[in-house]
């Protein structure tokens, strides 16, 4: 089978190669599926920049969510069948004609799902119910603000919360995506290359904070963030992505101590709080997790709750082009790669 291997860390046209390999062979509770396309993700951003420590050692092939057909299955497998359309998770390993993913994270989905719609749920999405149900709980009403909006996690963010009713702040970086968000029903975009983005939401609530902040970003958003919370109100923090900005280690190291300090104590009197969220260690130790993830996005897709977008599709010969796409961050919603 053909691969997709990131052979060297750095500029995306000269990080991949397209590679000969073995088809792997499914474990007992493991599922081979046929890859139609898979997903890119940030993660698979830092990862090629040698940013991601959970990356698996060079010449590796990357990739966290696919859909295709299932080729075949190991012994303990009966939640789907050979041949069946199917989108799932998949630890590394996605870039690739043919995928090994855990039973737990293959979930069926209809023929009328585009790829790139399939692979979002995989992820994003279920990245994003994992937020917004399991750790945030977003009640009626709750006052919440999205960083990076405009993304995949961002864009489902969005959509939960107001299924929620919840007030919606988004944050992005052009006025082309304050469109997209004011089309995705945020009630508060926020260009944060113009305005500062605290200022903007202090406006808006006055001196009452915000119940609920989703940070992928890192570094000094997150001090403002905490900030702009109210009583009972949590960060939660899912990536670094400001990271990828800064060449240098000292650069690195800058955006690390942006985050800030904090003691227990601090969070104890001020009834505020930061929680940090590692989708593939929570894939890893609780799988049956994000499975009931995976599960209630394809349901709310299916009956029109949910409209995952897709931004970009490439073919896998252009996965340079596609991997500098999405660090561009000009990008919206989900972008995909066909074989």
């Amino acid at each position: 089978m053909k691969a997709a291997y990131l052979i060297k860390y750095g500029a995306s046209k000269t990080s991949f190669e397209i590679r000969e390999t073995e088809r792997p062979v499914p474990e007992s509770n493991q599922v081979l599926i046929k890859v139609e396309a898979f997903g890119l993700n940030f993660a698979d951003v830092m990862a090629r920049l040698g940013l991601y420590k959970a990356a698996p050692p060079l010449p590796a092939i990357l990739g966290y969510d696919v859909v295709g057909k299932v080729e075949s299955v190991g012994s303990e497998v009966s939640n789907v069948k050979i041949g069946q359309r199917v989108t799932a998770l998949t630890r590394f390993g996605g870039y690739a004609e043919y995928a090994i993913a855990e039973k737990e994270v293959v979930f069926p989905v209809p023929e009328s799902f585009q790829v790139g719609v399939a692979v979002a749920l995989a992820t994003q999405y279920s990245t994003a119910y994992f937020l917004s149900h399991n750790m945030a709980n977003l009640q009626e009403n709750d006052k919440v603000l999205i960083h990076a909006a405009a993304g995949g996690v961002g864009t489902a963010l969005v959509q939960m919360a107001l299924h929620k009713k919840c007030t919606v702040f988004g944050t992005c970086g052009s006025p082309e995506k304050i469109e997209y968000l004011k089309q995705n029903g945020v009630h508060h975009p926020i260009n944060y290359r113009a305005t500062d983005f605290e200022e903007s939401v202090w406006k808006v609530v006055g001196t009452v904070g915000l119940d609920a902040i989703f940070d992928p970003v890192g570094g000094k958003s997150v001090k403002k963030d905490y900030r702009l919370l109210g009583p009972g109100g949590r960060v939660f923090s899912f990536g670094v992505s400001s990271m990828n900005q800064t060449k240098s280690i000292f650069g690195k190291l800058r955006v690390l101590w942006q985050f800030g300090l904090y003691h227990p104590v601090q969070f104890l009197s001020n009834s505020k709080g930061i929680v940090g969220i590692n989708m593939l260690k929570i894939a890893e130790e609780n799988p049956e997790k994000i499975a009931k993830a995976m599960g209630a996005v394809i349901q709310m897709t299916e009956e029109g709750i949910l409209k995952p977008h897709v931004g970009g599709e490439y073919s896998v010969k252009d996965i340079a082009a596609a991997h500098e796409f999405l660090e561009s961050r000009k990008s919206t919603g989900k972008v995909v790669v066909k074989w």
